[in-house]
């Protein structure tokens, strides 16, 4: 398929997804969570492929996030919020392939999310992590909030979204977010190098080893779905509106008037 948001590129068994719109730090809108969502479909179903990486372009930001300025109530695509984001998760999670996030830059709100999603995650010293959602209006249940907590424990991953305060890529390496952090100008040397490990292996048995991971938290995707169901109504309420209406209009959210 022709894509807008997104590049897409395979060679030498790796496959790389970019989230290519870094004037808005590769804010995902529904189009690009639909673009991404094909491009990891096919990664998967391509036999000469053995590693994906999840990129942002530009040096400024992995992603921000969902696109505020697309969101009304929704994001005007498909699914229960206006674009399948959990569906984007689940198909991170199902693919037989090692998915690796490369974060240069800002991964914040739905970017951390994905960062937390993704099997293996390497950053810049550059990079900035986060949740954003309770200051506009909004939140990710299930892999954002319950696995999260799985990787960073339950005091900090509550410490993340009750305070939505950012941490270094130093910070976030220290807490179980980020498996290794390099200086910027060897960000791409380094993710080259584990895929080059990983394409040595046995991909059958790193198949299985990551459906084996899998199952220990397949429970979550239940609470995800329960969780988006609560968020589509909650997108409707004058709450969530004013978060991002604040959000547009630069100023501070009066969430208790």
């Amino acid at each position: 398929m022709p894509y807008q948001d997104i590049l897409y590129d395979k060679r030498d068994g790796v496959a790389t997804i970019t989230i290519n719109r870094p004037n808005v730090l590769n804010a995902f809108r529904a189009e690009t969570v639909e673009e991404m969502l094909a491009a990891v479909h096919d990664a998967d179903d391509d036999k000469s492929i053995g590693v994906i990486v999840l990129a942002g372009a530009g040096d400024r930001a992995f992603c921000s996030g969902g696109d505020n300025s697309s969101r009304d109530g929704g994001y005007g695509g498909r699914g229960l919020v206006g674009m399948p984001i959990e569906e984007l998760h689940s198909a991170i999670r199902d693919a037989r392939k090692p998915v690796i996030a490369k974060v240069q830059g800002y991964a914040i709100g739905g970017g951390n999310v994905l960062a937390t999603v993704c099997d293996l995650t390497i950053a810049s010293e550059k990079a900035v992590f986060g949740q954003v959602g309770p200051r506009v209006g909004s939140v990710d249940p299930g892999w954002g909030t319950a696995y999260l907590a799985r990787l960073v424990g339950e005091k900090r991953a509550r410490e993340i979204w009750f305070l939505c305060r950012r941490y270094t890529a130093a910070e976030a390496f220290q807490m179980g977010l980020v498996n290794k952090v390099v200086p910027a100008a060897e960000l791409d040397v380094e993710v080259e190098s584990w895929c080059r490990e990983i394409l040595a292996l046995s991909p059958t048995a790193i198949a299985i080893a990551k459906r084996s991971f899998n199952a220990d938290s397949e429970n979550i995707r239940g609470i995800g779905a329960l969780g988006f169901e609560a968020l589509a109504l909650y997108y409707g309420t004058a709450e969530a509106k004013e978060g991002t209406a604040a959000f547009v209009q630069k100023r501070k959210p009066n969430y208790r008037r």
